[in-house]
């Protein structure tokens, strides 16, 4: 397929002009999809070549046009990065539809607001979320943490990824009907690289949901800078589960290969799939986890040439360790939001030499251009909110595009961060704080002023915090705390960090903290649950506001995990270990057995 220069910033282009005829990738290996072990390990399921993969993309747009797809429309998506789900995503997008990422495990009212906010002609969903959304298979997924929406009621054209299941709606097309079928570019638009293909539901509340969009070049535009870090070439490959960190390696003629599960689901898997692999992309948790595997024998000590680390704040403890378990490996802390994703990278030398206070996540890359703004309570020295731009920013928010008529909305200029930031000399950001009381755990985003009152609004509790405790990895346990509404008011201007003051008392055993926990699933995102759950004596306040102390409450919540790890008893922490071990174990997504 030949494009137009203007259609070649569109992302697509690149890996639909690897699949034409005569091109010299058209007959290498695009994706790679693997099965779960069995007795004779893992082993490949599916292979598609490139020219494969542009046959079907071609075919399936071609199909969804057939159906009533028209440039501009939407599409909920919730299938998983596979081959088919691949084909499926960018099927909508050549066609000229979005793609709209809408948790399924959000709460009810939650994915209700979003999926009116986005306003969808079209559901692609995975036929078994169709099945454990109704029925028998509804109650497994509630205990489990998850309170789905019924897919099959929404009054949407639906496709459907995967095998029929019961709970899959009447007339739902199959997605690989729709990739068998025969391309027919006359009913296609041409690429335009400014068109919206991706929406990203990232916070807000139910009355005005909050989602990031994408247009097709700004996508190529990250996607092409991810390229570059990774220094991919055709013939590398490159394993992960992400979407926006395979679509990389296709733009470069790589081979993306799909693990059967996620590192944090099958670590010992998914590390002996690293073995020869030129990338991959880890959360700080999943590199403990890696290196966990390595120490204790259980996988050989070979990565991938260079490990992509991100999603959350990536430590110097957690650097040092995976530099010398796995010095082979190039490690590199990559810096970026939902909002204009990558920002900026390290590599772990560079990081590990940096000696100043805060973390050192390197020099814009290559078109995004940095500044700071002023901020009242900055503590001088040149410290200020970061504001980025670039070709990889963001066209805006879905409610300011969507005001006050469809695509009529400004486009984004410049993004606020919410990072607190200072420039050394020499151009690297150094992030020093955040002006949003936000937890980041995995590749999660949880915004505690989202789901505080609804946890405020179950039976006997008063107060509800939920707050970050820093692991030595990067990543946050998530703590929610509580009041008991039937305790004593606070006295006005109490505190738990000024001297003398009696410090707060944290209990894991309170009658209140189990009628807490089992009401959690029916109120809070699956991906927000705690980790622990914790009844407080009191609430800690600072600031002429009387706001909670939220940095004062996380350090009471991590002298008690700690104290109670070394077999002490401070002031009532005796099961607090346990409890983030049992309340972990609730976020288990129920798609933990798929195949």
């Amino acid at each position: 397929m030949t494009v137009p220069d203007d259609a070649s910033r569109h992302l697509l282009a690149p890996i639909l002009e690897r699949g034409a005829p005569g091109h010299a990738s058209a007959d290498a290996v695009a994706l790679r999809r693997w099965t779960r072990p069995g007795r004779r390990g893992a082993r490949v399921r599916e292979e598609v070549t490139y020219a494969e993969l542009a046959r079907r993309v071609e075919a399936t747009a071609a199909a969804l046009a057939v159906d009533g797809l028209v440039p501009g429309d939407r599409a909920l998506f919730s299938v998983r990065p596979r081959p088919a789900g691949v084909v499926l995503a960018f099927g909508v997008v050549r066609a000229g539809g979005t793609i709209v990422f809408v948790d399924p495990g959000s709460t009810p009212e939650l994915f209700t607001a979003r999926v009116g906010a986005a306003g969808p002609s079209l559901a692609t969903t995975e036929s078994l979320l169709y099945a454990v959304s109704r029925g028998p298979l509804r109650r497994l997924a509630r205990s489990r943490g998850l309170l789905l929406p019924d897919y099959a009621s929404l009054p949407l054209r639906h496709v459907h990824a995967g095998p029929w299941l019961p709970g899959v709606p009447r007339g739902s097309r199959p997605a690989r009907a729709l990739a068998a079928g025969r391309p027919d570019p006359g009913l296609l638009p041409p690429l335009d690289p400014d068109r919206e293909a991706l929406t990203v539901f990232t916070s807000g509340t139910t009355s005005r949901p909050k989602a990031v969009v994408h247009t097709a070049g700004s996508l190529l535009a990250g996607c092409d800078l991810l390229r570059d870090v990774f220094e991919l070439a055709p013939g590398d490959v490159v394993h992960t589960d992400q979407m926006l960190l395979g679509v990389p390696a296709l733009l470069a003629g790589a081979t993306w290969s799909v693990p059967a599960d996620p590192p944090s689901r099958d670590v010992v898997t998914f590390a002996r799939q690293l073995d020869g692999a030129a990338g991959t992309y880890l959360v700080p948790a999943d590199v403990t986890a890696l290196l966990d595997a390595v120490e204790a024998g259980r996988v050989p000590a070979r990565g991938p040439r260079v490990a992509l680390v991100g999603g959350a704040p990536v430590t110097r403890a957690l650097l040092e360790r995976a530099t010398r378990v796995l010095p082979g490996t190039r490690w590199v802390a990559v810096y970026g939001m939902t909002e204009i994703l990558p920002v900026a990278v390290v590599e772990a030398a560079e990081k590990l030499a940096h000696a100043g206070d805060g973390d050192l996540v390197g020099r814009p890359l290559p078109g995004t251009v940095a500044r700071l703004h002023p901020v009242d309570d900055a503590d001088g020295d040149g410290v200020g909110e970061l504001l980025l731009s670039g070709p990889s920013l963001m066209a805006g928010y879905l409610h300011d595009l969507d005001s006050p008529a469809r695509g009529a909305g400004p486009r984004a200029a410049e993004h606020r961060t919410g990072d607190l930031a200072r420039f050394e000399p020499d151009g690297r950001v150094v992030l020093v704080g955040r002006t949003r009381d936000m937890v980041i755990r995995g590749t999660t985003n949880i915004y505690p002023g989202l789901f505080e009152p609804r946890v405020a609004a179950l039976d006997g509790v008063g107060e509800a915090v939920l707050v970050g405790v820093p692991q030595v990895d990067g990543d946050e346990h998530v703590a929610l705390v509580v009041t008991s509404s039937k305790a004593s008011p606070r006295r006005p201007g109490t505190g738990s960090s000024s001297a003398g003051e009696t410090q707060v008392r944290l209990d894991p055993r309170h009658p209140l903290v189990d009628r807490v926990r089992a009401g959690l699933p029916a109120v809070l995102d699956h991906d927000a649950l705690p980790d622990v759950v914790l009844h407080a004596d009191r609430i800690p306040l600072a600031g002429r506001s009387r706001k909670p102390d939220r940095p004062a409450l996380a350090r009471e919540v991590a002298r008690r995990i700690d104290g109670a790890a070394d077999g002490e008893v401070p002031g009532g922490a005796v099961g607090v270990t346990t409890a983030v071990v049992a309340d972990g174990a609730a976020r288990e997504s129920v798609l933990k057995g798929e195949r």
